[in-house]
């Protein structure tokens, strides 16, 4: 469950609470019985792994030329096998 911050905006007590997410949202100050309003901070969000960011250290180069190389000795492969299809 959610932790969730409140101020009064009448006498300034700030305080947390650990609602349900179905839960309504307090409106009373416990202290002084003034107005609540609900704050929101901000939140941290972790990524883990690799390939979030283009900063990402990747390796080392020739991962990369050796995964682009592949794709074009892959490419370059089916068109003599098209070309002797033709043939035939």
């Amino acid at each position: 469950m959610p932790t969730y911050s409140y101020a009064c905006k009448a006498c300034g007590h700030a305080f947390d609470i650990v609602q349900s997410f179905s839960d309504d949202s307090l409106t009373v100050c416990p202290e002084c019985s003034g107005t609540l309003r609900k704050k929101f901070g901000s939140v941290g969000v972790t990524f883990k792994g690799s390939g979030f960011y283009r900063t990402d250290s990747r390796g080392s180069s020739s991962s990369s030329e050796s995964s682009s190389s592949p794709s074009s000795s892959s490419s370059s492969a089916p068109k003599p096998a098209a070309a002797s299809a033709t043939a035939d």
